[in-house]
């Protein structure tokens, strides 16, 4: 099953993603960075638009 993960190397934490499928992806508030809090929160096509939407390009699929 593919999930979403998140480089934590090249993130700018602007939360793109959270905004756009929060029950997936939150800003860590220790790190500033998002991170993945429930894989499957949102919906395949929701997290799909998180991850294009990402300027920075850190969320991909992983198997």
């Amino acid at each position: 099953m593919k999930q979403p993960q998140v480089n934590q190397d090249i993130c700018i934490g602007c939360g793109t993603c959270a905004a756009l499928a929060p029950a997936t992806f939150a800003i860590d508030p220790n790190t500033g960075k998002a991170t993945v809090v429930n894989p499957s929160g949102n919906t395949e096509a929701e997290i799909d638009t998180a991850i294009a939407s990402c300027p920075g390009g850190a969320i991909s699929w992983t198997e």
